[in-house]
């Protein structure tokens, strides 16, 4: 039941873009950390979105129902690849009325 509600809430999701941060915080000893995020990093690169890789955490971009296929395939790739256990931590800006993108936070900066 709740599966059904959750899909039939993001089907009434907006379709501006939003932008989201990932962080995969791995807790293994089977390898080195950063070893499963590389792979992390490598399904967002092949996902089409719009990303940018910081040392902390990787900022997407694109529409909602983009955005949360790709958090949701990074963590069912790590779940698939027998990654022990990782936290994913998430940030989500969503605006109601229209896209926000993270050149708009940026720009005057740079």
């Amino acid at each position: 039941m709740f599966v059904c509600l959750y899909q039939y809430k993001i089907n009434l999701m907006h379709n501006y873009v939003i932008n989201a941060s990932i962080q995969i915080i791995p807790i293994v000893t089977d390898k080195h950390p950063y070893q499963w995020v590389d792979e992390a990093i490598s399904i967002i690169q092949q996902s089409g979105i719009r990303y940018e890789i910081g040392p902390f955490a990787t900022v997407l971009e694109g529409h909602y129902d983009e955005v949360m296929k790709v958090i949701h395939a990074v963590d069912h790739h790590l779940f698939e690849r027998k990654c022990s256990e990782w936290i994913s931590n998430l940030q989500i800006q969503i605006r109601s009325e229209g896209d926000i993108t993270s050149l708009e936070k940026t720009e005057k900066f740079k």
